[in-house]
């Protein structure tokens, strides 16, 4: 929790030791650390740098720690200046830029990525970047990224970041596929479905844009799209793509739906939202864990609840009823 001030795991866990004992011996912290005592003097002179921790002056080889409240909150006021003066640094470079560019040449509207970890590195960065909103077209045969590798999703949504997300079918049918579109929907974003998507894209607050280059078997490269035309082009196509999509409900669905005392609960959503997917009975029980007669028993339930006897009647009553979005 401390590496943002620039303290390692063992630093950290030297003055977190210091703290809860007030003053030790090199020994004794070494030994309450598990570690040797030279990795633990080293650790000691770091803190000292950072005024965390010093010498006792009364007794030789004892080490005293420093007040948190007040050693901690120095380093932190340091920290924001120094991010305060880089956020004008890079405010004042970006001014510069767009001063020099002002009309960039062809060239410059679009950037080849080329290299797996370099793909990668852009991906996370163009997310990391967004400031506003995240849209994205997934297919079912990562490359470069993964959505398990993906933690800067995690962090831009934290942050505020709003996401829309269409997934091509086969994504639901991934090993991890369920898993992770359920943590997406608990964050709040926006998943809709659709059969195929026609490429792989993001877009990030409609000002940059990442599209794949290559096929199966071949090096993977990306063309990194600035603002243009051809950004404009992409975005539309994302639009599109995203009206024609259904909204995928997971993770419980919120809360239940009642009517007259009786309604689906959360497991009945999910299994409607997957099977308007377009999986089978078979794939809807594989991914939420359930078997096979329990999703046709509860099918058999939501049918005779709105009084239909077909499952094409009672996807137009869940729609007429809220239970499912367009």
């Amino acid at each position: 929790m401390l590496g943002a001030i620039g303290l390692d795991e063992t630093q950290e866990s030297a003055y977190r030791a210091l703290v809860a004992v007030g003053a030790a011996e090199v020994s004794d912290l070494a030994h309450r650390l598990a570690l040797p005592e030279s990795e633990t003097e080293r650790a000691l002179r770091r803190l000292e740098r950072h005024g965390l921790a010093a010498q006792s002056s009364a007794r030789t080889g004892r080490w005293v720690a420093a007040p948190p409240g007040v050693a901690l909150g120095a380093l932190l006021t340091q920290q924001r200046h120094e991010l305060e003066q880089a956020e004008l640094a890079a405010a004042l470079l970006a001014t510069e830029y767009r001063a020099e560019a002002a009309e960039p040449a062809v060239h410059d509207l679009v950037e080849v990525v080329t290299g797996a970890s370099a793909v990668a590195h852009r991906f996370h960065q163009l997310q990391l970047g967004a400031a506003d909103e995240v849209c994205a077209l997934v297919t079912g045969t990562p490359v470069a990224v993964t959505g398990m590798d993906n933690e800067s999703e995690e962090r831009a949504s934290n942050r505020g970041v709003v996401y829309r997300v269409v997934v091509e079918r086969e994504v639901l049918s991934l090993p991890a596929g369920i898993v992770e579109l359920s943590a997406a929907l608990g964050r709040d974003e926006q998943v809709r479905t659709v059969e195929r998507v026609p490429t792989k894209l993001v877009v990030a607050d409609r000002t940059l844009a990442m599209v794949p280059l290559t096929g199966r078997g071949a090096e993977p490269a990306a063309l990194v799209v600035h603002a243009s035309g051809l950004l404009e082009s992409l975005m539309g196509l994302f639009e599109a793509v995203w009206r024609d999509a259904l909204p995928l409900r997971l993770g419980g669905g919120g809360r239940d739906i009642v009517e007259d005392g009786a309604g689906p609960d959360g497991t009945d959503l999910e299994i409607l939202s997957l099977l308007l997917a377009g999986m089978t009975d078979a794939s809807a029980a594989k991914q939420l864990d359930l078997g096979l007669r329990t999703v046709q028993r509860r099918v058999k339930g939501l049918m005779e609840l709105t009084g239909v006897t077909t499952r094409l009647q009672l996807g137009w009553h869940a729609y007429e009823r809220g239970w499912v979005a367009r």
